[in-house]
């Protein structure tokens, strides 16, 4: 089965097709571009490169959040448009999962950590055996302190991951201890990851029609929140 993997979810942006557990092709960008820029056309390079087109794709994957409302949209856009003329199955993935996927090599605890600003992060906790992980928590948006306080416990060397994973670790990582970050080039979220995430969900029959996959927000966007406050002054 293959499988054309999406993330636009952060700053960095990726795709990948993956077959089994190969890689046929890959592209990442980190280049501070909108991934309205970089996203198509790095796909299109991804299939042209693997030698294939749209109709060989058995099945696409995004990760459908947390993280940039503007990003995930995006990514959640371009493979529905995609996936509707061939009425390709599709699965969003937590984009905590997918970093934790790229990020297995290693083994250890993986922590997740994506900037959700407001000295709030995205977070979830993931075990890692160098080939599978093992979900310890759900996805969360937590301050990070409570996330500090929660890894100061921790047994085992915590490999912290994600675009919030540097700025986690300079305020609060370097006085935890064994709390490490991970290698740059397994930091963030990749196509492989989400690729890897969706395999799990499509043998359990979590596959969905393009029309149904939609965006996971773990919290409002600022345009709700304001929208909200303005409702609760008046």
């Amino acid at each position: 089965m293959k499988i054309l993997a999406v993330d636009s979810s952060a700053v960095s942006a990726g795709c990948a097709i993956v077959e089994d557990d190969r890689i046929i092709a890959e592209s990442f960008v980190n280049v501070g571009l909108t991934h309205s820029e970089t996203l198509m056309p790095m796909i299109v390079n991804t299939l042209s490169s693997a030698k294939l087109t749209a109709k060989d794709i058995d099945c696409y994957a995004v990760s459908s959040g947390p993280g940039s409302f503007t990003g995930i949209r995006i990514g959640v856009s371009a493979v529905k448009g995609m996936a509707f003329t061939f009425h390709t199955p599709c699965i969003g993935v937590s984009t905590l999962e997918a970093i934790a996927w790229s990020c297995a090599g290693p083994g250890g605890l993986i922590c997740s950590v994506m900037d959700a600003r407001r000295q709030q992060v995205y977070n979830a906790l993931f075990l890692s055996d160098g080939k599978d992980i093992q979900r310890l928590c759900d996805d969360r948006a937590i301050s990070m302190e409570e996330l500090s306080a929660g890894l100061r416990s921790r047994q085992q060397t915590v490999y912290l991951a994600g675009d919030g994973a540097a700025l986690f670790y300079d305020e609060f990582g370097k006085s935890l201890p064994d709390v490490r970050l991970a290698p740059v080039h397994l930091r963030f979220a990749r196509g492989y990851g989400v690729a890897m995430a969706a395999q799990r969900i499509y043998a359990s029959q979590g596959a969905v029609s393009p029309d149904q996959l939609v965006p996971t927000y773990l919290r409002p966007s600022q345009a709700e929140r304001e929208k909200m406050n303005l409702k609760l002054r008046k």
